[in-house]
């Protein structure tokens, strides 16, 4: 089954993740497929060098599992 957005991305960004990115930040809505498509590469980059979640990174095995399935996400067509 390939990955999905709504099932194998989106549950790893909380609601306070989500609310600081689009609104305190004003960048791009995190439950939102196409936005985080089109920040693909820096969200991953933000994400493995421990600048997201903002002040509170994720553990490096969280991380490590989070790029294999954003990878397979991108891989797999950006599957919604």
């Amino acid at each position: 089954m390939a990955t999905s957005f709504v099932k194998d991305v989106k549950p790893y960004f909380s609601a306070k993740d989500q609310d600081h990115m689009l609104n305190m930040a004003g960048m791009f809505d995190l439950w939102n497929a196409e936005d985080v498509q089109n920040n693909f590469d820096d969200i991953l980059d933000s994400l493995m060098a421990g600048r997201m979640p903002r002040g509170n990174p994720w553990p490096q095995d969280k991380r490590n599992t989070f790029k294999s399935t954003f990878e397979a996400w991108r891989s797999g067509g950006y599957q919604p």
